[in-house]
């Protein structure tokens, strides 16, 4: 039975003279194989639409387990902007690369609705910095290691927050603060924006870049200090960017 799902494609491989076989990062299934038989065939209907990063619905004879078999494509999004610029490609490639290491460590169907929002994001043309550490941010519920971002980690306080602390994971409050690290109050704001804005509603990010830059910091250092990931995408990213 022919089953629709929607996906993004993250890899491809030949199989054989004419054939792939392409990962598709799916709504549906998660991480699913999927043989595209004659996809390489300069005359095949499916040789464009079986590349990486095509947004689609994807006609499969679904195979849990197991090898799916492709029947056809209906693209969604084309994601042509992000196509046409290097530092755009690498900015997709690590957000998908992050995407599928966290599904892999808790298959939460919200993963790769978050994807998905923030990948049309980066098509729109809206800040790939920022679009990102709101991915990781969000990221961190599903990893066991979130920040809390509502109240001083130690005492519950709402007020007089003063530095948020990675080794306590969140708030610290004047009068819980022990020499920590001071992060700025406007990083401190930032952060808790980026966890609680609904990626759909963006329409613009207009934040100093001096301010992205710290956010950026923070949350690549604390990624690399509590994750254990360790995203070859990420490196490429920082060479071309």
């Amino acid at each position: 039975m022919i089953e629709k799902v929607e996906g993004i494609i993250i890899s491809e491989v030949a199989y054989g003279d004419t054939s792939k076989i392409i990962n598709i990062f799916t709504k549906e299934h998660g991480i699913i194989g999927v043989i595209a038989k004659g996809a390489k065939s300069m005359k095949s209907r499916l040789r464009a639409v079986t590349t990486k990063f095509t947004y689609a619905y994807f006609h499969v004879y679904y195979k849990k387990d197991k090898l799916s078999l492709l029947k056809e494509v209906d693209i969604i999004n084309s994601l042509s902007n992000i196509k046409k610029d290097l530092k755009l490609i690498g900015y997709m490639s690590y957000v998908t690369e992050l995407s599928t290491q966290v599904f892999k460590q808790n298959s939460e169907d919200n993963i790769f609705a978050l994807y998905i929002e923030i990948v049309k994001k980066l098509n729109e043309g809206l800040e790939p910095i920022v679009l990102s550490n709101i991915l990781e941010i969000k990221y961190l519920d599903y990893l066991g290691i979130s920040l809390n971002l509502n109240s001083c980690i130690n005492c519950g306080n709402k007020k007089d927050i003063v530095t948020v602390d990675p080794d306590q994971g969140g708030y610290v409050c004047k009068n819980c603060y022990r020499g920590e690290r001071i992060v700025p109050l406007t990083i401190i704001k930032l952060l808790r924006m980026y966890y609680l804005v609904d990626i759909k509603t963006i329409t613009s990010l207009n934040i100093k870049v001096e301010n992205i830059e710290q956010v950026n910091y923070f949350l690549t250092k604390y990624y690399e200090r509590y994750t254990g990931l360790y995203l070859k995408s990420k490196d490429f990213l920082e060479q071309i960017v």
